[in-house]
């Protein structure tokens, strides 16, 4: 997918690194280019964050095309709704598959009338005043909106949200997964969580799984210390990951097979233990059908 980052003067380094380096993430743990960025401005000149941090563009924005235009203002969002940019604007997304307004990108989408009919969303702060502004626009309280072809976010947090819901819907909930726990600072008390957003059951569950990939524990086990049925348990893992306890169990321990075979020169036998498998033969065919590579192969692409 190739991605369009169009900043203006104020940007949000915050805002811009939460959007950004996911996807980088997702190329580096998915071992293949899922996703090219590339910066923009309107001139081709340099943009200025609102903390002083310049960014050297490697564009215009009407010499570029795509697949994907992150539209990323941040503050003074409201000087730059002229007509010129409005024009700009309604150009791109004739180039560009999808728009997606970040942080306050939403206020100059909406000010080009490339949101009207659409459910959107802008930063909190000023939302009340975006949907007495834009009366065509479906203005909701929401952290992210993806409609069709616009995608809307409420801020710098969200935007790490919103990318992840991409990688999953592009690439899979696992990947996605992975993402996050390189992410998320943690320490042994404190297990990761999964795709923020998802119900506490389902949160629940996959931080008991984290905490347990050396010695998985059994489904009706997890199900136990949440003082919920199998069944129950079932039903919301199917219905937040669109996958068995038992699948997303398992992808969590291969997801560890994998970073220890590339980051570690741990024996592959000392890798299927920790990753709770005590037959390595047993990890061996499951890192295969999961990665389409072995233990091995995956090691000698790092080493």
């Amino acid at each position: 997918m190739s991605v369009g980052v169009l900043l203006f003067d104020g940007f949000s380094n915050h805002c811009v690194a939460n959007a950004v380096e996911p996807l980088r993430a997702a190329n580096t743990l998915g071992r293949q280019t899922h996703y090219n960025w590339r910066y923009l401005t309107l001139n081709g000149e340099a943009a200025e964050s609102s903390s002083g941090l310049k960014i050297i563009p490697d564009g215009r924005l009407n010499d570029e095309q795509g697949d994907l235009l992150m539209v990323m203002p941040s503050y003074g969002y409201q000087d730059l709704g002229g007509l010129a940019i409005q024009q700009e604007l309604r150009a791109a997304a004739k180039r560009f598959d999808t728009l997606v307004g970040l942080d306050t990108g939403s206020w100059l989408l909406a000010k080009a009338s490339l949101l009207n009919g659409y459910r959107a969303t802008i930063h909190w702060d000023v939302l009340t005043v975006f949907a007495e502004a834009f009366t065509e626009v479906d203005a909701v309280r929401e952290r992210f909106v993806v409609e069709d072809d616009r995608i809307t976010c409420s801020g710098a947090m969200a935007a790490f949200d919103m990318v992840l819901h991409l990688i999953a819907q592009d690439h899979g909930k696992a990947l996605a997964l992975e993402v996050e726990q390189l992410f998320m600072a943690h320490d042994a008390d404190a297990p990761l969580y999964p795709l923020r957003g998802k119900g506490r059951v389902a949160n629940a569950a996959v931080a008991l799984m984290q905490a347990n990939l050396e010695r998985p524990l059994k489904v009706t086990e997890i199900a136990a210390q949440l003082v919920c049925s199998q069944k129950k348990l079932e039903q919301v893992m199917q219905r937040e990951f669109g996958e068995t306890p038992q699948v997303v169990y398992r992808r969590l321990r291969l997801n560890l097979a994998r970073r220890l075979a590339e980051d570690t020169h741990l024996e592959l036998s000392e890798v299927a233990l920790r990753s709770g498998y005590q037959n390595p033969s047993a990890m061996a065919r499951a890192f295969k059908s999961e990665f389409g590579m072995t233990a091995s192969e995956a090691r000698e692409r790092v080493f």
